[in-house]
């Protein structure tokens, strides 16, 4: 029996899988952000779940956050005590993770659980690279062995940048990303795919530098790769040393144990 419903609200897509304490259960079913419904999550779940140590969610999207409330509405009653509870991930939840930032509640909460998750699988100092519609590095530190969250970068995501080039063009079309054939095409797909997936690797390893350089931390730093695209951009990236698909809701399933009893 699952303790958890696990939902990150991204701005494309919506995840959500059941959890136990330990462990995700299956694979994380995904729907489109802007057809998220009580309904739709209901039909993902299936009628009759039961969460009874609560609903964990993670949202970049507040007004898709009805949606989840009210499912979790129709939902009281069947838990222990008669309510389930709704946790919403925030900068004041228990993380596992320290938060040093001048406007701590601007961070966005998926990159608040990929910190928590980061940090209990693989330690600190670390950086997480979270490939979605933007793509985001998360910077973890260790300042006197306490892990903390000190900051980030954002930049456009991979899809974006090819989608503005077909939107923005009369003649480039819109393609499916996969990994170049050659750096020089020989087709405007194949120029296409090498500008976008060279080039983005090239744009990750710049901003992995600066961030290391930055950082000057003489300790192994950790690179984690989370997100669409991550094993995509990540194959051929040396710098990076895992890729988590399902790090966010893993550190969701991590904040619940935290914040839940």
């Amino acid at each position: 029996m699952p303790d958890y419903l696990l939902i990150d609200i991204s701005n494309s897509f919506t995840k959500l899988v059941p959890a136990t304490r330990a462990a995700l259960m299956g694979a994380p079913v995904r729907i489109p952000t802007p057809k998220l419904s009580a309904a739709a999550i209901r039909n993902a779940v299936g009628k009759g779940s039961s969460f009874p140590r609560g609903v964990i969610l993670s949202s970049v999207v507040p007004d898709a956050e009805a949606a989840v409330e009210a499912f979790v509405e129709g939902l009281r009653g069947c838990g222990p005590g008669g309510k389930v509870k709704l946790l919403k991930v925030h900068h004041k939840t228990k993380l596992g993770v320290a938060v040093e930032y001048p406007k701590p509640a601007s961070i966005g909460a998926d990159r608040l659980a990929n910190a928590a998750a980061a940090v209990a699988f693989y330690g600190a100092p670390a950086i997480v690279i979270d490939f979605g519609t933007a793509v985001t590095f998360d910077v973890l530190a260790a300042p006197k062995g306490v892990p903390t969250y000190v900051g980030g970068v954002i930049a456009p995501g991979l899809e974006v940048m090819t989608d503005y080039l077909y939107q923005r063009t009369a003649l480039l079309p819109r393609i499916d990303l996969s990994e170049p054939v050659k750096a020089i095409g020989k087709s405007t797909v194949d120029a296409m795919l090498a500008g976008a997936v060279f080039g983005y690797r090239g744009l990750v390893r710049q901003i992995l530098e600066e961030i290391r350089r930055e950082l000057k931390t003489g300790r192994r730093l950790h690179t984690i790769a989370t997100g669409g695209y991550a094993e995509l951009i990540a194959e051929r990236l040396p710098e990076v040393q895992q890729v988590h698909p399902n790090l966010t809701l893993e550190g969701l399933r991590i904040i619940g144990n935290l914040n839940l009893k």
